[in-house]
């Protein structure tokens, strides 16, 4: 680009791209500072977007990476598939979209710092702490990328949600990050050597297949967030490697956002990063339709009519989504149903666990799409203190967070999880397939309390029958 410009203008250059860096970055954080709403999530994506956009075509047309054409040409095919993508993929379908997100920002990270490495003339002419970076980028890059489509897999079902091991895999595993980071150290010994630099990208790779694919479906949700925070680092690193503050400064917001969010997400399920990592827990839930049949316990099972009266003639009713709402694409149809019980005076509070369905905010998302007014959803803090006073509670698709086994069994592999306490209020309604156990794999005595009542079939169904059955109370 300089070279279309005149002496002076070159001179000073330099300072312009920084200052349109800066602009960038406080354009990118303040798009970040929104998402932390979702009254200004929206406009805070657009935000940080715009921001990405700007750092990108700068940074190509100051290293005349591509002309003109190219760059224009790539904003709009990148701009239709993105499109197409968002109006596309099914609301059941973004944890795995995420989790693919994760894995090219991972992978763009580990090429940007292969080609810088590939390209120079003299690998040795490097200075030790750019082959470092260069080295760690495609570590903690190609870690991100395999184990994100790992992640999707178990996500997408193809891959079993269940935990994949072998004997001794966590020392396996510990002995190939020890061996990565020893390749690092060698490659910036001996940056030469195309073995050692092939065979750091290659064990990379393989080792974030191993590293995701022993974690069960029920901590996906904390896997995704822990791979967004890779993704960022990687991006980080990447940075250092072409020496892009836009990069570095970018890639470490979302480096650090990702690992606050990763430890809000261990403590909503009051398990440490390193169980999660390790413990090889929560597989695949069960499914299937009506009450299980060998079970010697007692199940109320409940009607359209019987909920739409109780709902109708209560003064307070709460709703406790899960991935089954997700799954049924059921959010509409339980939309209709609050409109109709908030035309007739009940006070309707939707409660959000923090790990309720396979994404961190699934469920915020999920309900916005059906315009689910943003104050009335309630974080499981906020709610918990409420159940004692709600006459009914509605549990759509949501199982573990809400199994009370949590507070009561210490022998129970979710004991101590924060749960919503839904087992206060006044009478709980269950909507769900059949009493087939949730991701953690555990019996729900919730199910069997006599306060309780089965609403077996799909979501979308159940809530359809019960739309129609209050337009007749």
């Amino acid at each position: 680009m300089s070279n279309f410009l005149p002496p002076s203008i070159q001179a000073v250059l330099p300072n312009i791209i920084q200052l349109i860096y800066l602009v960038a970055t406080g354009i990118f954080i303040f798009g970040i500072k929104r998402l932390g709403s979702p009254a200004t999530a929206r406009s805070g994506n657009q935000l940080a977007a715009l921001g990405m956009l700007i750092g990108v075509v700068v940074t190509l047309f100051d290293q005349q990476i591509l002309s003109f054409e190219y760059i224009i040409g790539g904003i709009v095919v990148g701009s239709a598939i993105g499109m197409f993508a968002a109006k596309k993929v099914e609301m059941t379908a973004m944890p795995e979209m995420v989790a693919i997100f994760n894995g090219f920002g991972g992978g763009a990270s580990a090429l940007v710092a292969w080609g810088e490495f590939s390209r120079a003339v003299d690998p040795a002419a490097f200075a030790t702490q750019d082959l470092v970076t260069i080295g760690l980028s495609i570590l903690i890059g190609s870690i991100t990328f395999t184990g994100s489509f790992i992640a999707f897999g178990k996500l997408k079902g193809f891959i079993s949600g269940n935990p994949i091991t072998f004997p001794g895999h966590n020392i396996f595993n510990a002995l190939l990050t020890l061996g990565t980071l020893g390749l690092v150290g060698w490659l910036a010994y001996d940056p030469a050597s195309q073995l050692i630099f092939w065979l750091l990208f290659g064990i990379a790779l393989l080792l974030g297949i191993l590293t995701v694919i022993p974690i069960g479906g029920a901590d996906m949700p904390v896997v995704i967030s822990l791979l967004n925070s890779y993704s960022g680092l990687a991006a980080s690193m990447a940075g250092f490697v072409i020496n892009n503050n836009l990069l570095i400064i970018s890639g470490a917001l979302v480096g650090a956002a990702g690992l606050i969010l990763t430890n809000i997400m261990c403590q909503a399920m009051n398990r440490t990063l390193t169980n999660v990592l390790f413990g090889a827990f929560g597989g695949d839930g069960g499914s299937g339709s009506g009450p299980a049949a060998d079970t010697d316990k007692t199940v109320r099972e409940t009607t359209p009519d019987d909920v739409a009266l109780q709902c109708a003639y209560a003064k307070k009713v709460a709703i406790v989504p899960g991935y089954g709402l997700a799954v049924a694409q059921a959010q509409h149809a339980l939309k209709e149903v609050v409109d109709k019980l908030e035309k007739r005076g009940v006070e309707v509070k939707y409660g959000i666990h923090p790990v309720a369905g396979r994404m961190p905010g699934h469920m915020n998302v999920l309900l916005a799409e059906a315009d689910v007014p943003y104050d009335q959803l309630y974080d499981m803090e906020q709610i918990n203190p409420e159940f004692k006073s709600t006459d009914v509670v509605l549990i759509i698709g949501a199982n573990d967070v809400v199994n009370p086994v949590a507070k009561t069994e210490p022998g129970s592999p979710i004991y101590g999880m924060p749960v919503m306490n839904v087992d206060e209020a006044d009478r709980t309604i269950i909507f769900k397939r059949s009493l087939s156990p949730g991701f953690a794999g555990i019996d729900n005595p919730l199910f069997y309390e006599e306060s309780n009542q089965m609403f077996f079939g799909d979501a979308k169904d159940s809530l359809q029958a019960l739309a129609k059955s209050l337009d007749e109370v």
